[in-house]
């Protein structure tokens, strides 16, 4: 895997319907359909959150072989996921060697597990990948204001993860541009033992801390130079007002969840 895979974090700017959706609206709708993946039971119910989930990246016109690169970071985990839950589900015996064991309970188990798992993944690309830093910390900040009078940082929880997701790609580009130069001064990451190649990665953490720590620094005092305490008393670029569209997709959100409730409580699908 390659580190230009890791997309998380990214902003790709357009003009979509998506795009142009309040922040605040669609993070409502991001955590309401999480909600509704997990309620999810059977075929039915999953198969109309991955329609919608489909959907919405066709809505955001941002290719979907970018949401591709962006799972493949976590393919590992996904196979290690199907794999113990297709050799270690009690049920109906198809195959057996030994002991390991695949039931038909297993393999659906485990199909469903990996669908759930694509599609968090996904759902969560999704908001990055249409959604600013900048919108994204507002739109949050503004959600989580009325925890201010319990007196919760939620300004400094908002900026922390909207940093933390911007630090993420920076991270990536900086030790692509040290591997590259190592590379070019004759360093070999791919030959040898693991003690060497673990040695070999020290002329990489080390530029790639010292940078790392340089650009904190940097993002610390250019904050503090503006005096920069939330939104209160600031001037936004961009003022966040609901538009008709955003309360439909806040309505569209509430309703599928309640509709997959409906489908696991009174249907069982």
């Amino acid at each position: 895997m390659a580190l230009k895979d890791i997309t998380l974090g990214q902003y790709f700017p357009g003009n979509s319907l998506l795009h142009r959706f309040d922040p605040r609206s669609k993070i409502i709708f991001t955590v309401l359909f999480i909600a509704a993946i997990f309620l999810c039971k059977g075929l039915v119910s999953y198969g109309i959150t991955l329609l919608i989930l489909l959907m919405m990246i066709g809505i955001s016109k941002v290719q979907p072989r970018v949401f591709l690169k962006g799972m493949k970071p976590v393919v590992f985990i996904v196979v290690c996921t199907a794999i113990l839950n297709l050799f270690y589900t009690s049920g109906t015996v198809l195959w057996s060697w030994g002991i390991l064991k695949i039931t038909e309970e297993g393999i659906w188990k485990a199909g469903f597990m990996v669908l759930r798992i694509l599609m968090l993944i996904a759902c969560t690309l999704l908001l990055t990948y249409t959604t600013s830093p900048i919108l994204l910390t507002d739109g949050l900040e503004k959600l989580l204001r009325p925890l201010k009078k319990l007196n919760f940082p939620v300004h400094e929880l908002s900026m922390m993860m909207s940093i933390a997701l911007r630090f993420i790609p920076t991270l990536i580009q900086e030790t692509d541009k040290i591997i590259s130069a190592q590379k070019a001064r004759g360093a070999d990451f791919d030959s040898g033992n693991l003690i060497q190649k673990a040695k070999a990665l020290i002329p990489i953490l080390i530029p790639l801390f010292i940078s790392s720590f340089r650009r904190a620094e940097e993002l610390a005092i250019a904050m503090e130079c503006r005096c920069y305490h939330g939104d209160e008393g600031r001037t936004s670029l961009r003022q966040l007002r609901y538009a008709g569209r955003d309360y439909g997709l806040i309505v569209f959100s509430i309703a599928l969840c309640a509709g997959i409730v409906v489908l696991r409580v009174v249907f069982g699908l």
